[in-house]
């Protein structure tokens, strides 16, 4: 027998769920502690509960007890032993109620608990899978049922929920069962410590030992198709207590096929993570065509750089056609503008001017004018400055005048 537990803020869902079951003829109540079997009812019983310690946000257990498939009890011993589990977990003076499904392919029980006890007392859930675990072993003694073997002495990790509904869908073992297959093929061949790495190496398995300075393992994890396991997430065999034993392994001997062992697998991990960095990209912003980096100074220095050169060059090529030619072009030169900058006129053709070379230079420059706004062109932001300029010079003339 194993039982699966939850803790959590709402009663009213798990509820809800086994009531359906009922109404659609794949669960039934074996009992409860409520006066009523409606959900509405159920829940203001539970409230009134809760407000002797409305300050607990898990007040809600849910557990299921799940028998072998040989094990077809009887409505009244699986209620027996449900409520037999509930007194050992110290749930005697609680709200619940065992609800026993028929949608699977093995008996088991849905029971739901509410943790705030009619005197106000909370039980704790401290340990409660060990103690769980305890009580079920007990349970199996006491009512002659299948034993099950407990986590501690299991060699083997059994598979998750999650792993057993995946390999249903995809008709494939899990990753962590193809690995504990293959450990256990090369631990039959009785290996020494380079020829076990060798192996597991050769089948796509990348071994880390937890290794101390001295020289001394004190634990040993295996990478496979992109996962990583300790030793104890596979099972009691798979940990370095059990693999340096399966093995002919001495510390002194071994000492540079480990450590040789470790910079391959380190290297290996530093080569995925990158691939995982280069395949989400590089935060950047987008401009037009033009990427640039978040914070790359670099590029946008020389971005500017350019820009500077290419409006001296344009400017110089500006004047030796008026040179050539004795007269000015329609087009408006940058050497145009600052003169008219310096008189006070002709402000929105140094404006237009400005805006064209950043253009040409920038695709998608219209950002800086974007962020500007509309109100506060650059040509109004240079004429503003050069007003207050003239506006205090006059003042300080007429100061020394007086």
């Amino acid at each position: 027998m194993t039982a699966d537990q939850v803790k959590g803020k709402g009663f009213r869902g798990a509820l809800r769920y086994n009531l359906q079951k009922v109404e659609h003829g794949k669960a039934k109540v074996l009992d409860m502690t409520f006066t009523s079997g409606k959900e509405d009812s159920i829940m203001r019983e539970v409230a009134l509960i809760r407000m002797l310690r409305p300050n607990l946000q898990k007040y809600f257990y849910h557990t299921s007890l799940n028998f072998p498939p040989n094990e077809n009890l009887g409505d009244e011993q699986m209620n027996i032993i449900a409520n037999e589990y509930l007194n050992n977990m110290g749930f005697d003076q609680h709200q619940f109620a065992i609800f026993r499904h028929y949608d699977a392919d093995h008996p088991h029980l849905h029971i739901l608990v509410n943790r705030i006890g009619y005197d106000g007392k909370v039980v704790s859930d401290s340990k409660d899978y060990q103690r769980s675990e305890q009580v079920l072993r007990m349970l199996e003694k006491q009512y002659g049922l299948t034993e099950v073997i407990s986590s501690r002495q299991a060699q083997e990790r059994a598979m998750t929920k999650n792993e057993l509904e995946m390999m249903k869908r995809t008709k494939e073992p899990s990753s962590k069962m193809k690995l504990q297959e293959i450990i256990k093929d090369v631990l039959s061949k009785k290996p020494n410590t380079a020829q076990f790495i060798q192996a597991l190496e050769s089948k796509g398995i990348n071994v880390l030992f937890n290794r101390a300075s001295t020289g001394f393992v004190s634990g040993i994890s295996y990478g496979y198709e992109g996962m990583q396991f300790k030793g104890a997430q596979l099972g009691n065999v798979y940990k370095w207590q059990a693999i340096k034993n399966a093995i002919s392994y001495e510390q002194e001997r071994d000492r540079t096929a480990i450590h040789q062992a470790n910079i391959r697998t380190r290297a290996w991990q530093q080569s995925a993570t990158a691939g995982e960095s280069a395949a989400r990209g590089t935060a950047a912003g987008t401009y037009g065509d033009t990427k640039v980096a978040a914070g790359n100074r670099k590029a946008i220095q020389q971005g500017a750089g350019k820009l500077q050169d290419q409006i001296r060059a344009k400017d110089s090529r500006d004047q030796q056609a008026a040179g050539a030619d004795g007269q000015h072009s329609n087009q408006p030169r940058l050497s145009d503008s600052k003169n008219s900058l310096q008189r006070g006129t002709d402000l929105p053709s140094q404006q237009q001017v400005r805006q064209q070379m950043v253009h040409q230079t920038i695709p998608g420059s219209n950002l800086i004018g974007s962020l500007l706004g509309t109100n506060h062109p650059t040509g109004d932001m240079d004429q503003n400055a050069l007003n207050e300029f003239k506006r205090k010079r006059k003042k300080r003339k007429g100061q020394r005048l007086g």
